[in-house]
């Protein structure tokens, strides 16, 4: 139809300095084709560099938080050359999740249903994962001879560790969100009524604090393939930003005065 435009795949809002990003492709599951990661590229950048949100938490419509690449709609299962990288891979989805490990400001995933694929490596790209208790976890690569991707490869054995990430890829079978907490790949699993309560309780505490956070949380993701030294180094440039902060006077006066930090995320 002529003019007829394309119906967004994400949705935003915005909740006292928290923003909401919310995959909105429920017929699919939340399926991440190219165009549900164009928007999603856009939403978080929105949020991420923008002055409207100091915390970001990422969740999806329906029943499942994302349940992979769109293999029929564009995405990683796309023809690719005969030889070289997988294009959607390279262009879409690297650069994508580079970003959220880049984020200036704190991430919370809300995992509202299965998280399969590349869903997985979405939500564990969060600095907190919460998880409804009828939420799993699938990396089932194997059933379509393809390998794990959009870093979970990368993620996954430093969370867990080398066995079970062998086992959560290789077999490809359900993890449930409870155990995923008890393996620590998740911070929290809650009844499925309370799962926006718990993400948004941590995302306001995120957005309430000092600009600090930002630093620390790309501190402790770079330390994952950091050495000691180059770490220290690190430490010690974040906390010359840090104290160059409106937040860090805040904070020092505020200890001072014997009162809470009024912090202003500047």
């Amino acid at each position: 139809m002529d003019g007829a435009q394309a119906t967004p795949k994400v949705k935003t809002s915005v909740d006292d300095g928290v923003g909401i990003i919310t995959l909105s492709d429920p017929g699919t599951l939340n399926a991440a084709g190219l165009d549900l990661m164009g928007d999603l590229t856009a939403a978080f950048e929105d949020f991420a560099y923008g002055d409207k949100v100091r915390a970001i938490v990422i969740t999806g419509e329906g029943r499942g938080f994302c349940s992979g690449a769109n293999l029929s709609g564009g995405g990683a299962g796309r023809p690719q050359p005969a030889a070289g990288p997988n294009q959607s891979l390279i262009g879409t989805f690297n650069p994508f999740v580079s970003a959220l490990r880049k984020s200036p400001k704190p991430l919370v995933s809300a995992v509202n249903g299965v998280a399969a694929g590349v869903g997985v490596s979405l939500a564990l790209a969060a600095d907190l994962a919460v998880a409804a208790e009828s939420a799993y976890f699938l990396l089932a690569f194997r059933r379509i001879g393809l390998v794990p991707d959009g870093g979970a490869t990368w993620m996954l054995p430093r969370l867990v560790g080398k066995a079970r990430a062998m086992e959560l890829m290789l077999l490809g079978e359900k993890l449930p969100a409870k155990t995923a907490v008890e393996w620590g790949l998740i911070n929290k699993c809650v009844p499925d009524a309370d799962l926006m309560g718990a993400a948004m309780q941590y995302a306001h505490a995120l957005a309430d604090g000092p600009a600090s956070l930002g630093l620390t949380r790309n501190l402790v993701w770079d330390a994952l393939d950091s050495s000691w030294q180059a770490q220290l180094e690190a430490e010690a440039y974040a906390q010359g930003a840090a104290q160059r902060t409106t937040d860090a006077r805040e904070g020092v006066m505020a200890f001072v005065e014997k009162r809470p930090a009024k912090f202003t995320g500047r």
